[in-house]
């Protein structure tokens, strides 16, 4: 059995919002491939020393490494992707490799090794996931004015459930969610049904975990989110497995909407985190004040239902 290689990489970002990118030199294994800057972690290196050290032999800078985004394990790999907060000196490349800036939207994975496909997923993806309350259909108009005050505040990525609620129900409804939605540069996903949710050109689907484990592989095209619900690591690796290019972990404490399951606690919720090889987003009991404390544990953020949605 190989010994596994411990790599990170860097997320650098311009004042455009584009994050650097660079190709693999002829001679190197991926020789071709586009990837996120970065190298080997030495013996008796922090990760974050061995970054900044590999971003000064590579690129000729001196980084300010801000905290870790994602851990992926592929194969006979773990790959740390870690933010840069910013860096002095000029940036040019010293191994003659290709440096491109490129929109986080606009990266074509599959010029990526699969170890840096998921890096570009919480590249993209924001801290805060807002899970909608069910919503009464005597009082839509509230309803909807909550959605407003929750995109007034900065949510830019919604799941809208509506359990029980028939697909002719749902339509009428999730277009006025939409609409509000794109105005205001915000991510929408649906609950369950992809059909609908791409017949209405939302931005994708979040499955239960039910659902997800009768699926061999994604539902949707790969210019739409998909998200699973997950509980354990089963349901994690079988998330990553479909092409899932997120998922919620729950329940992290105890949530009356998990009332008959046991909460992971963190330190449980980090080991599985660190094990998904997706981006994971802490559920169940989560207020806006454990975001530092889901970061340390390797998630994404936060998603909520009670703290996120306006009174």
């Amino acid at each position: 059995m190989n010994p596994i290689l411990h790599v990170v990489a860097a997320v650098i970002r311009d004042d455009r919002g584009r994050v650097l990118l660079a190709q693999r030199p002829p001679g190197k294994s991926h020789a071709g491939y586009w990837e996120f800057p970065g190298g080997k972690v030495e013996s008796g290196e922090s990760p974050e020393a061995a970054l900044a050290r590999e971003l000064h032999e590579e690129l000729g800078i001196h980084a300010r490494i801000g905290r870790r985004l994602i851990v992926i394990p592929h194969q006979d790999i773990v790959l740390e992707a870690w933010r840069i907060v910013d860096f002095q000196g000029t940036l040019h490349p010293r191994e003659d490799q290709k440096l491109a800036w490129i929109a986080p939207e606009d990266i074509d994975t599959a010029l990526l090794p699969p170890a840096d496909r998921p890096i570009v997923s919480a590249v993209r993806l924001p801290d805060h996931y807002l899970i909608t309350p069910p919503a009464e259909a005597e009082d839509l108009a509230g309803f909807l004015a909550a959605v407003d005050r929750a995109l007034d505040v900065g949510i830019r990525m919604l799941q809208l459930r509506l359990p029980g609620w028939s697909r002719a129900q749902q339509v009428p409804l999730a277009r006025q969610v939409r609409d509000r939605c794109r105005h205001a540069g915000a991510a929408l996903l649906l609950s369950t049904d992809w059909q609908v949710a791409e017949l209405l050109g939302l931005d994708g689907v979040h499955l239960p975990a039910r659902v997800a484990r009768t699926l061999s592989h994604r539902p949707l095209p790969k210019h739409r989110w998909l998200g699973v619900s997950c509980h354990d690591a089963d349901e994690l690796r079988h998330a990553a497995a479909i092409g899932a290019d997120f998922a919620t972990l729950s329940p992290v404490h105890f949530s009356p909407a998990h009332a008959d399951s046991q909460p992971l606690g963190w330190q449980r919720a980090e080991a599985l985190i660190a094990a998904a090889a997706i981006p994971v987003y802490a559920l169940g009991g989560m207020q806006l004040s454990e975001m530092d404390i889901a970061h340390a544990s390797g998630a994404q953020g936060i998603a909520a239902i009670r703290s996120l949605w306006p009174d």
